[in-house]
C-alpha cells in the first residue's frame, strides 16, 4: 500500500536530510581516514553533496507537478511514486559507494607514494579490438563488429551543469575568443593526480548524455509534452470531467485519449533515453591502463583523473584528452583517426616531445608540470607549456590526443590526462542540434485556433440556449417529464435541491459540459497520426533503391521525423561545392614550372609510369595507390643532368610538393608484385598517403609520380626518395596553413647544411611576398596567365615558392619561433609574425592545378531543380574563378546571364558596388512585407509555371522614362567572403537581399562557415520561403543547422555534416529525387491528412451539436461514452495512417519528367486556408444530413435514443471512410483492407458493446440490422451527404483542372493507349 503523496514527500524529505547528515557527518572511523587524507575525501564529499543538491532540485520540480496530477487521476500518482521510491533507494546506495571509493583511493594513494620513483612499462595483456560505444553513430572495427559513437547527442542538462559548475573558471567559448590563459592556467602535475586536483577544480572522467533520471522522467517528460497547446486543452477537459456537475463522460473514459497519447510518447522517449543510459554506462565502465603503484593497471574510465598517466594500445579509443609523453615509435610519432570527433576519416599525426619520449624509453621517473589553457571547444588548437627535467618547451595541437579518437598504426602511446569527462573537447562540442518544426504544422496551429473559436461559439450557443430554456420553463421544472430540480421521492431528501444550482450557474455548467462533449473538435489523435505517418514515409525514403550510393555503400538516412513534408515546399537550396557538387577526389592535372606550362597529356597507368622513370634514371620501387597522369617533357627535364635555372626550379618545385605538407606515408609490400619474380628492379613497395586534406594528398602523389617520393616522416625529419636516392631533410620548423596567411611553409636543413624555406599557398597572398627582380617579374606574369587559364577550367590552384636562409636570418627566426611557440597568449598571432620573417623575398617556382571532378548527375539535378522553381545558391571557400568555372560546368551559370560581381575591401566600397548594381540592372528596393504578401498571392494563384522568375522580375522593373537593354536578361550575383564581412555585419543586408533575390543564381566565394550560415539566415529571416542547405564537411554544419532543412553528404570529409543534418545521402544528384518525388508525395499526403482529420472530427462534433439543440440544450448524448472515444482512436484512425503513408497522386517517373509539378508546394495547393474553409462548409452540410435524415426517417417510430445513436455512429464511420475512398489516388491491397476493414471493425465493436448487459445500449444493434429501413437510411445518408462534394470535384476537374489532374490523365492515357492500339490490330487480323 502506497502512502498519500504528502506522507511520501515527508518521508522522502526526511531521507534527504538523513542523506545530507550522512554526507556531512561521517562515522568516527571514516572521519579519521578523512583527516589522514583530507584532500581525497573532500573531493568525494563534494561529489556526494552535489548529488544531494541535485536530488533536492528534482524533488522541488516533482513537488510542483504531482499535486495537479493527483487531482486528475490516481493512476499517474502511482506512476510517480514508484520511480521516486526506487530512485531513493538507488541514491542511498550511491552514498555508500562514495564512502567505499574514498577508502579505496586513500589506500591506493598511500601505496602509490612509496612506488612513485619506479616506472614500469610492462602492462597486462589487453585485447586491442575493444568496441567503441558512445551514442548512435555506427563505426566498423577491425573485427567487423558494429560500434556506436555520437558526440552530437548530449543532454542539455549535462551542458547546463557544466556551464554552472564553479570548477571551470573560464567557460568554453567560440573559436575566435582569446582567453588570457597565462592569467589562470591549468596546472597538471604529471603522475600526481592528488596534487593536480588539490583545489578540487577538475571534474572526473564520467560522462552523461542521457536526458532523464528515474525521478525527473515523469515531470520533465510531461513538461516537454505539454509544450503542445492541444495537450493542455485536453488536460483541462479531463480535469473538468472529474467534477460531478460536469461529468458528461465517465471519469476513466475521459482520460483515455490523453493518457494514450502521453503514454505512447513517454514510452518512445523513455526507450530512447534508456539507450542513452546504457551507452553512458558502457562508456563509463570501459577500462584503460593507468599508472598505479609503479605499474600500469586496469582502471575504469569514469575513475580516471587529471594528472594520471594512461597507456593506450593500437585500435583502442582515447578515454580523455591527453598530452603525449611517449609512443612505441622511438621518434615519438603516433597516428590517430579523428572520425568520431570531427568526422574526418584521414589519419593524422601526433607527436610526443623528444625530451619526454626518450625518458619513457629509458624508463626513468616521469614527473613534470604542464601549464595549459582552460577547457574550451576548439578541437583544432591547444596552447600549453611543459616543464620536464629542467627544460621548458611548448606544446601544441600536434602533442595532444583527444577523447573519442582511435589509435592507428601505432603499437602504444603513453600520455598524461589534462582534461577529463565533461571538460574534454569532445563533450564541450556535444551540443544538441536545434529542433526544427514543420512549416505545415505551424499552419495547422492557425487552423486549430479557428476550430477553437468555432468550438467556443457552439458552446456559447448551447449555454445561451440552456439559459433561455430554463428561464422560459422555470415554473415547470418540477413538472416536466424529463427535468427535475428537487427530489420528489419520500424520505429525508424530499424537497431538497437535486443538482440544481440556479439559472446562471446552470448556464455556466452547460457551457463547460459542452466543451467536454465537443472536445474532439480539436483532434488530439492528429499528433500521433502525423508521427506514425512520418515514420512510415521515412521508411520508404530509406528503402528507396534509387537513392542508394553504390560508390560509398551508403543509403539514404532520415535523422529527423518532424519535417518530411517541408521537402515539398523548398524554394532555396544552399549548396557547398567541394565534396557536394564535386567528388572531393583531387587529381593533379597541370603545372606551371618556372613560367612554362606543363599539361599531363600523357595519361599512363602504373606500369607505363614506372617505365618512363626507369628509362630516364634510376629504377622505381614505389607503386602509388592510384594512377597519376604525367607530362613526358617535364619528366625529361627532371631527369636531365643539367644545372640550369629551369632544372633547379623544377627540382625545388617537386621537392616543395613532397616536403611542405603534413601528409603521412604508409608503406606496404605490393601484393601484385610479391607473387611474381619477373620484376628486374627488385622489390616493389606500395605507398599510400594519409592527410588532412585531399589537396595535399594529390600534390604529394604527383610529386611521387615524378620521382620525388615522400616515404618517411617523423617530428624532426623527413626522407624523400628521389629516383632511388634517399634524401634526409631535417625539419627545423613548420608554419601550418591558416585562414589569415592562406599559405604554409616549412624550414628545411639539407645534408650540406644549407637551409631553405619552402612555401605554398593561395595566389592572392603569395605574389605579394615574392622578390622584385626582372627575372621574377617575367615568371610572375607567365604564371599569372597560367593561373587564370587553370581557374577558368575549374581547377584548384596553388603557388609554390622558396628561398635560402642565411645564418643570421635562421638564428633570428629560431629565437622568435621558440618564443612564439611557447607563448600562452596569442600564440597564433605571434607565430604568424614569426612566419613573416622567412616568408618574404621568395623565388617563384611555379603553380599547381588540381581537378576536383563534378559528381555524376549534378548538372541534370540542378537543371531539374531550377525548372521546379527552386533557386540554387553555391557557397564555397574556393577562389572566384574556380567557382565560376564550376558554375558553368554544372549548368548553374549560363552564357546569357548578366554577372554582378561584388568584390569590396571596405564598407563604403561594398555600398557603392551594391548601389551601382541596383541602378544598372534596374533593381528597386521594395517593402519586405509587400513583397511577401505579393509572393504568397502569386504562388496561390499561379498555374504550372512556377512564379520564381516572375518574382525576380517584379523587382527588376524598368525605370520610368529609361530602359536598360539588359533588364530582361537573367542575373547572376558573384560575391566574395571579404565583401560579406562588411555587408553582413553592417547595414547593407537589405541591399544584398534585394539584389540576391532578383538574381537567378548566387555564387559566394571564399566564405567562412559562419558566413554561410549568415547567408541562409538572410533569406530565412526576410522571407517565408523554405530553405535547404546541403554540404559534406564540418565547415557546413552551421549552414545545415541554420536552414529549415539540412542535408548531409556522406563524402570524403567524414560524417560531421551528416551528424548535424536532418537527412543524409550519398550524392548530390539524389536531392532531385528527394525533393521532386518524396518531397511532393509527403507534402500532398500530410496536407490532406491534416484537412481530413479536421473534417473527420468536425462532422462528428457537429452531429452531436444538432442533437443537443433538439434536446432542450442539454449535454446528453445519444452515443455511448466508448463510441465517442473509439471514433477517432480505433474506428477511423487506421485508414488515415495507411493513406498518409502509401497514397501517391502521381508516379515517380511523371514527377521527374515534369519538375514544374513541384510548384504545387510553393503554391500551397495541398493545404491552405481556402481549402480549410471549403472543407468546413462541406462538413457542415454532411453533419446536417447525418443528423436529420435518420431523425425524419424514424420520426413516427418507437425507436429508442440508443438505437438512434448506434445508427449515427455507424453512419458517420461509413461516411468518412467513403469520402476518404473518393480521394484516394492509388489503391493497393493494404489500402482496401484499411478502409473497408475499419467499417467491419466498427460493426464488430458495436456488437461487442451492445452485448454487455450493463450498458444502456444493450442489444440495440441486433434489432436495427433486421430492418431494411436501417440500411436504406445509411445509403441515403451517404448519397445525399457526398453528392455536393462529388459534383464540385467533377465540375472543377472538367473546367479548371489542376496540374496534378492533367498529369494524372496523361499517365492514364499512356497506360491505356497501348491497349487501344492493340485492339484494332487484333480486329484487322
Amino acid at each position: 500500500m502506497l502512502s498519500h503523496p504528502s506522507n511520501l514527500f515527508s518521508d522522502f524529505l526526511a531521507f534527504r536530510a538523513l542523506s545530507n547528515k550522512t554526507e556531512l557527518s561521517p562515522s568516527p572511523c571514516f572521519a579519521s581516514l578523512l583527516r589522514s587524507e583530507i584532500s581525497s575525501s573532500l573531493r568525494r564529499n563534494e561529489i556526494v553533496v552535489g548529488k544531494a543538491n541535485e536530488m533536492e532540485g528534482k524533488l522541488y520540480c516533482l513537488h510542483l507537478i504531482l499535486p495537479l496530477w493527483w487531482c486528475i487521476t490516481e493512476v499517474l500518482l502511482l506512476a510517480a511514486c514508484l520511480p521516486l521510491a526506487a530512485s531513493a533507494a538507488i541514491d542511498f546506495l550511491y552514498l555508500e559507494d562514495q564512502q567505499e571509493e574514498v577508502l579505496e583511493e586513500t589506500a591506493l594513494y598511500s601505496a602509490d607514494c612509496l612506488s612513485r620513483q619506479q616506472f614500469s612499462l610492462e602492462c597486462p595483456a589487453k585485447d586491442s579490438g575493444n568496441q567503441v560505444s558512445w551514442g548512435s553513430m555506427e563505426l566498423h572495427n577491425n573485427d567487423n563488429t558494429y560500434t556506436s559513437f555520437d558526440i552530437s547527442r548530449s543532454s542539455s542538462q549535462a551542458q547546463e551543469n557544466l556551464s554552472k559548475s564553479r570548477r571551470i573558471r573560464n567557460k568554453s567559448v567560440d573559436f575566435d575568443d582569446n582567453l588570457p590563459y597565462s592569467e589562470n592556467p591549468r596546472l597538471i602535475y604529471i603522475n600526481d593526480p592528488r596534487r593536480t586536483n588539490d583545489k578540487y577544480e577538475f571534474t572526473g572522467n564520467e560522462i552523461r548524455t542521457s536526458k532523464y533520471t528515474l525521478i525527473t522522467f515523469l515531470p520533465k517528460n510531461l513538461f516537454i509534452q505539454f509544450h503542445r497547446v492541444a495537450y493542455l486543452y485536453f488536460l483541462a477537459i479531463a480535469a473538468l470531467n472529474q467534477l460531478p456537475p460536469l461529468a458528461v463522460f465517465g471519469r476513466t473514459v475521459s482520460l483515455f485519449p490523453l493518457l494514450f497519447v502521453l503514454c505512447v510518447t513517454a514510452i518512445k522517449d523513455g526507450y530512447e533515453d534508456w539507450r542513452r543510459h546504457r551507452s553512458d554506462r558502457n562508456e563509463n565502465n570501459r577500462e584503460a591502463l593507468v599508472l598505479q603503484v609503479g605499474e600500469f593497471q586496469m582502471k575504469k574510465w569514469k575513475k580516471i583523473r587529471a594528472g594520471e598517466v594512461v597507456k593506450i594500445h593500437a585500435d583502442e579509443t582515447i578515454p580523455c584528452d591527453m598530452v603525449l609523453l611517449g609512443t612505441s615509435d622511438p621518434s615519438g610519432l603516433a597516428y590517430i583517426q579523428t572520425m568520431n570527433l570531427d568526422g574526418e576519416s584521414n589519419l593524422k599525426t601526433r607527436y610526443a616531445r623528444q625530451e619526454t619520449a626518450s625518458s619513457i624509453f629509458e624508463g626513468c621517473n616521469v614527473s613534470g608540470l604542464i601549464r595549459c589553457e582552460q577547457p574550451n571547444r576548439n578541437i583544432y588548437e591547444f596552447t600549453a607549456n611543459m616543464e620536464f627535467n629542467g627544460h621548458k618547451f611548448p606544446l601544441s595541437q600536434s602533442n595532444i590526443v583527444l577523447r573519442g579518437c582511435q589509435l592507428k598504426n601505432t603499437d602504444w602511446i603513453i600520455g598524461v590526462v589534462v582534461y577529463a569527462g565533461q571538460e574534454t573537447k569532445a563533450m564541450l562540442n556535444s551540443a544538441v542540434s536545434p529542433s526544427k518544426r514543420s512549416k505545415l504544422e505551424g499552419y495547422m496551429n492557425r487552423e486549430t485556433f479557428w476550430l477553437s473559436i468555432f468550438l467556443l461559439v457552439m458552446c456559447s450557443a448551447v449555454a445561451v440556449g440552456m439559459g433561455l430554456w430554463l428561464h422560459r420553463h422555470k415554473d415547470k421544472l418540477d413538472t416536466l417529464p424529463y427535468y427535475r430540480k428537487t427530489y420528489i421521492r419520500q424520505g429525508r431528501e424530499n424537497g431538497k435541491t437535486y443538482r440544481y444550482y440556479g439559472i446562471p450557474m446552470e448556464t455556466f455548467f452547460s457551457f463547460l459540459s459542452s466543451v467536454i462533449v465537443f472536445q474532439i473538435m480539436i483532434p488530439i489523435s492528429l499528433y500521433i497520426t502525423m508521427e506514425l505517418v512520418r515514420l512510415g514515409q521515412s521508411y520508404f525514403m530509406i528503402e528507396d533503391k534509387h537513392m542508394y550510393c553504390s560508390n560509398s555503400g551508403s543509403r539514404f538516412q532520415c535523422r529527423s521525423l518532424n519535417i518530411n513534408e517541408d521537402l515539398g515546399q523548398i524554394r532555396y537550396v544552399f549548396s557547398d561545392k567541394t565534396g557536394t557538387l564535386t567528388e572531393n577526389k583531387m587529381e593533379f592535372r597541370k603545372a606551371s614550372v618556372y613560367g612554362k606550362d606543363y599539361r599531363s597529356s600523357n595519361i599512363t597507368d602504373d606500369s607505363l609510369q614506372d617505365n618512363s622513370i626507369t628509362d630516364a634514371a634510376a629504377p622505381s620501387r614505389w607503386k602509388l595507390k592510384s594512377e597519376i597522369s604525367v607530362d613526358s617533357e617535364l619528366m625529361d627535364l627532371l631527369h636531365k643532368d643539367l644545372a640550369g635555372d629551369e632544372r633547379i626550379a623544377a627540382h625545388l618545385f617537386f621537392l616543395t610538393l613532397a616536403a611542405c605538407n603534413t601528409v603521412i606515408p604508409i608503406v606496404s609490400q605490393d601484393a601484385s608484385s610479391s607473387h611474381g619474380s619477373s620484376d628486374p628492379w627488385g622489390e616493389v613497395k606500395a605507398i599510400d598517403y594519409q592527410g588532412e586534406s585531399p589537396d595535399e594528398q594529390a600534390l604529394v602523389s604527383a610529386a611521387s609520380a615524378y620521382g620525388y617520393t615522400l616515404h618517411e616522416r617523423t617530428s624532426g625529419h623527413i626522407v624523400i626518395d628521389i629516383n632511388g636516392n634517399k634524401l634526409r631533410l631535417d625539419v627545423l620548423g613548420l608554419h601550418e596553413f591558416d585562414s589569415v596567411r592562406k599559405r604554409m611553409s616549412v624550414v628545411i636543413r639539407f645534408p650540406d647544411n644549407t637551409v631553405k624555406v619552402l612555401v605554398k599557398g593561395a595566389d592572392s597572398t603569395m605574389f605579394s611576398i615574392l622578390a622584385d627582380t626582372e627575372k621574377v617579374d617575367q615568371i610572375r606574369q607567365a604564371t599569372r596567365s597560367h593561373l587564370t587559364e587553370y581557374s577558368s577550367e575549374g581547377l584548384r590552384t596553388l603557388v609554390v615558392a622558396a628561398r635560402d636562409l642565411t645564418d643570421v636570418e635562421l638564428e633570428q627566426w629560431q629565437c622568435r619561433y621558440e618564443d612564439a611557440s611557447t607563448s600562452l597568449i596569442d600564440r597564433a598571432a605571434k607565430l604568424r609574425q614569426t612566419a613573416a620573417l622567412v616568408e618574404c623575398n621568395l623565388k617563384l617556382l611555379g603553380a599547381t592545378a588540381i581537378e576536383d571532378k563534378l559528381q555524376d548527375g549534378v548538372p541534370e539535378a540542378i537543371e531539374s531543380l531550377r525548372q521546379a522553381g527552386i533557386k540554387v545558391w553555391v557557397l564555397t571557400g574556393d577562389k572566384q574563378e574556380t567557382a565560376i568555372s564550376i558554375g558553368l560546368s554544372c549548368k548553374l551559370l549560363t552564357a546569357d546571364m548578366q554577372q554582378i560581381i561584388i568584390n569590396g575591401n571596405s564598407e563604403e566600397e561594398c555600398r557603392n558596388l551594391l548601389t551601382d548594381a541596383m541602378t544598372r540592372h534596374g533593381v528597386q528596393p521594395a517593402n519586405r512585407k509587400k513583397q511577401n504578401s505579393k509572393r504568397r498571392k502569386n504562388s496561390e494563384n499561379g498555374y504550372l509555371e512556377i512564379p520564381d522568375d516572375t518574382k525576380s522580375s517584379n523587382v527588376l522593373q524598368q525605370h520610368s522614362g529609361k530602359e536598360e537593354p539588359d533588364v530582361c536578361a537573367p542575373l547572376a550575383l558573384i560575391i566574395d567572403g571579404n565583401s560579406l564581412v562588411y555587408i553582413l555585419e553592417k547595414d547593407l543586408q537589405s541591399e544584398l537581399f534585394d539584389i540576391a533575390t532578383s538574381c537567378k543564381v548566387v555564387l559566394c566565394c571564399r566564405v567562412a562557415p559562419l558566413q554561410k550560415a549568415g547567408i541562409v539566415d538572410l533569406i530565412k529571416s526576410r522571407t517565408d520561403d523554405m530553405t535547404l542547405a546541403i554540404g559534406d564537411g564540418a565547415n557546413d554544419v552551421s549552414m545545415i543547422q541554420m536552414a529549415d532543412v539540412g542535408v548531409g553528404i556522406c563524402g570524403q570529409e567524414g560524417r560531421q555534416a551528416v551528424m548535424a543534418s536532418d537527412f543524409a545521402m550519398g550524392q548530390f544528384r539524389f536531392l532531385k529525387r528527394l525533393l521532386l518525388v518524396h518531397g511532393h508525395w509527403n507534402y500532398q499526403r500530410v496536407g490532406y491528412l491534416v484537412l481530413y482529420n479536421f473534417y473527420r472530427n468536425a462532422v462528428f462534433v457537429l452531429m452531436l451539436f444538432w442533437y443537443i439543440l433538439c434536446t432542450a440544450f442539454s449535454t446528453t448524448s445519444a452515443l455511448t461514452d466508448w463510441s465517442s472515444v473509439f471514433y477517432s482512436v480505433i474506428y477511423t484512425s487506421v485508414p488515415t495512417i495507411v493513406v498518409g503513408i502509401l497514397d501517391k497522386d502521381l508516379s515517380h517517373k511523371t514527377l521527374l519528367e515534369y519538375p514544374k509539378l513541384y510548384g504545387v508546394g510553393h503554391r500551397h495547393e495541398a493545404y491552405n486556408l481556402q481549402l480549410f474553409w471549403i472543407t468546413m462548409f462541406d462538413t457542415l452540410w454532411q453533419s446536417l444530413v447525418l443528423f436529420y435524415i435518420p431523425l425524419f426517417t424514424y420520426k413516427e417510430s418507437t425507436i429508442d435514443i440508443w438505437s438512434m445513436g448506434s445508427l449515427w455512429t455507424i453512419a458517420v464511420v461509413i461516411l468518412v471512410n467513403i469520402q476518404l475512398a473518393m480521394d484516394i489516388r492509388r489503391w493497393v491491397f493494404i489500402t482496401h483492407a484499411a478502409v473497408w476493414g475499419s467499417i467491419i471493425i466498427t460493426y464488430a465493436c458495436m456488437v461487442v458493446l451492445d452485448s454487455i448487459p450493463v450498458f444502456p445500449n444493450y442489444w440495440t444493434i441486433y434489432h436495427l440490422v433486421k430492418s431494411p429501413t436501417y440500411w436504406l437510411t445509411i445509403l441515403l445518408i451517404i448519397i445525399v451527404a457526398l453528392l455536393p462534394r462529388f459534383l464540385f470535384k467533377v465540375i472543377h476537374q472538367i473546367f479548371w483542372p489542376s496540374d496534378i489532374q492533367i498529369a494524372r490523365e496523361a499517365e492514364i492515357l499512356r497506360k491505356v493507349a497501348p491497349n487501344l492500339r492493340s485492339k484494332p490490330d487484333e480486329d484487322s487480323s
